[in-house]
């Protein structure tokens, strides 16, 4: 299950973003006009370890430039695996992406292609967070195999010089 986020406080991309992904067994958007609920809500599910993409639609205004780049290290220092997607108007990009450098998986200027660039988006921070998931498994499964051989050695070593007859 993959959460989408969205902080729009003018309601501009929310409608479209939850036509793009309808699939409610793969797909949870949820949206938020205030940005004290948007961290709470974070702040409340830190604990769940599925993916979530938080889109957040920046201001036309260069003032607030600042106040985007709080929100973002709020969220990260909640939950560092949260991916982050900016949402902004193609001429400030240059701007924002001055202002807020750290912790953005993706800058995506507000026009007609503006959806799918998120869907791919958040395909590829699925896969991603997938990716880790099965790295940490396999990752589990090879210290567990280490562990067995590391036995069966020191087991044999004991068998041969307790029991050298037998080698």
């Amino acid at each position: 299950m993959t959460f989408l986020i969205c902080y729009d406080d003018h309601r501009s991309f929310t409608e479209d973003v939850k036509k793009r992904f309808t699939d409610a067994s793969r797909y949870q958007v949820i949206s938020f006009h205030a940005k004290q609920d948007f961290l709470s809500y974070f702040m409340k599910e830190a604990e769940n370890s599925s993916c979530k993409v938080a889109i957040i639609g920046v201001p036309d205004a260069r003032e607030q430039f600042e106040s985007i780049e709080e929100l973002t290290l709020e969220i990260k220092k909640v939950d560092q695996k949260t991916g982050l997607i900016l949402l902004v108007a193609p001429d400030k990009i240059d701007d924002l992406k001055k202002t807020v450098r750290f912790n953005i998986d993706a800058y995506i200027p507000r026009n007609a292609n503006s959806i799918l660039r998120i869907h791919n988006t958040v395909k590829k921070l699925f896969s991603e967070h997938n990716i880790a998931i099965y790295r940490n498994k396999r990752n589990f499964s090879l210290y567990v195999v280490l562990a067995f051989l590391v036995l069966a050695v020191v087991l044999i070593i004991v068998a041969f010089f307790r029991f050298p007859e037998y080698f």
